[in-house]
């Protein structure tokens, strides 16, 4: 049996717990067997030492909402791209990831099985996926990539193997398609409940699906061993639509009222903020080929996503962390953590909604999300402690050391 000890470190185990000085944390093949203060551990001799020399232990981060298989590009680029392509590049998204200190996602749509299989089979590396397969959309609505021009021209690939399409209209539509994409593997259902600041022919706060689509849609997934929905919602009407409905987690919710924050806490609702995403609309706009229609709808919303975040972080509602990263160049994962302090969030609590918040949010929290005997080893060794430079972690090479499931995946100490 392999046994490897972590010594000489701070460790910031994701519960909220004040941090341990000169903490120990000792793996065993792929499972934690202890974690605590040195002082409590007695070593028996077999173990690998790992000396961190004063660095900070932490869990594997969660991303909450990604995109592992694109990554937006100008449009003559992506029209010119083979259809094969994009596996190869999300190889690259999956390694940077990983390398970023993310060592699981749930993937929001646009990743099929295979691409989670090839990791798991270690074809290739990468972090661990929850995967929603494809998005339902209403027609006309975001995701549906028709243009002013009448073409369409979706960011993502779909309707090939074990890619279903998403549209769909109606009740008993709306059944079928989430049963094809069930069918198709998805281990969560994601649903477009208004409409996205992307999206050429719709407003971040145009309600998509009816109530009792929505309902259809939470059954289906209730249906088959409850699989969770998470619904990309950002105006206060679609989100109330959605936490009526049963919806697990609202991504983005921009423009959450009040009465859409009861609601959530009501229900016990996640929120999935990714503060990022309108952040990295503007910067890379002009790098990236952003559609002008995207660049004006995020200046519109990026201060009022900061608002609604505060609200729903004061009142209380559990906040999971995710960055809609493919919008934005994956590896860059970690920013979120400093845009969610600057929006009012404590950094212990920023640590806590990228580790134990998203590991229950993808329900994954018996076996990921803080550092405790019995759960998988997962995690990251970082130069600095975040408690004192949260920003620090958006430098990847301050991630030092990155383990999933007992292994080294990245060294750079």
């Amino acid at each position: 049996m392999t046994k490897t000890m972590i010594t000489n470190g701070v460790l910031i185990d994701g519960t909220g717990n004040n941090p341990i000085q000169d903490a120990v944390v000792v793996i065993e093949n792929e499972k934690i067997i202890y974690a605590g203060s040195k002082t409590n551990y007695t070593e028996r001799g077999d173990e690998k030492v790992l000396d961190v020399k004063g660095k900070t232990i932490l869990p594997g981060m969660i991303d909450s909402h990604v995109h592992m298989t694109m990554e937006y590009a100008p449009l003559e680029e992506r029209m010119s791209t083979p259809f094969s392509y994009m596996f190869y590049k999300a190889a690259e998204y999956l390694k940077a990831t990983l390398h970023a200190g993310v060592t699981s996602v749930r993937d929001a749509l646009g990743t099929d099985y295979g691409v989670k299989k090839a990791v798991e089979d270690g074809l290739i590396i990468g972090p661990r996926m929850q995967l929603s397969i494809n998005a339902l959309t209403i027609t006309g609505g975001h995701g549906d990539g028709y243009t002013v021009s009448g073409n369409e021209i979706d960011l993502m690939p779909s309707g090939y193997p074990g890619m279903p399409s998403g549209k769909c209209d109606g009740v008993a539509e709306v059944r079928k398609k989430t049963r094809e994409i069930l069918r198709a593997g998805a281990e969560v259902i994601k649903v477009h409940a208004t409409g996205g600041v992307l999206s050429p022919t719709d407003h971040p706060e145009f309600t998509q699906f009816s109530l009792e689509e929505l309902k259809a849609i939470v059954e289906e997934g209730r249906f088959r061993k409850n699989v969770k929905v998470m619904a990309h919602a950002q105006g206060a009407e679609g989100i109330k639509n959605a936490v009526k409905a049963g919806v697990h987690s609202i991504e983005h919710g921009i423009f959450m009222d009040d009465e859409a924050i009861e609601l959530m806490l009501e229900n016990g609702t996640y929120l999935v903020p990714t503060l990022l995403a309108p952040v990295a609309v503007l910067e890379t706009a002009e790098q990236v080929g952003m559609p002008q229609t995207a660049v004006d709808k995020s200046k519109e919303v990026i201060e009022q996503h900061k608002i609604s975040f505060q609200k729903a972080y004061q009142a209380g509602v559990k906040i999971a962390m995710g960055t809609d990263a493919g919008v934005m160049k994956h590896g860059t994962n970690l920013r979120e953590l400093g845009l969610m302090v600057d929006a009012g969030m404590t950094p212990m609590d920023a640590i806590v909604a990228s580790t134990k918040t998203a590991a229950q949010c993808l329900e994954w929290d018996k076996q990921l999300g803080t550092v405790e005997a019995g759960k998988l080893a997962d995690l990251i060794i970082v130069e600095k402690n975040p408690l004192e430079d949260i920003y620090s972690l958006a430098h990847n090479d301050q991630i030092k050391v990155v383990i999933k499931n007992g292994k080294i995946e990245k060294d750079i100490r």
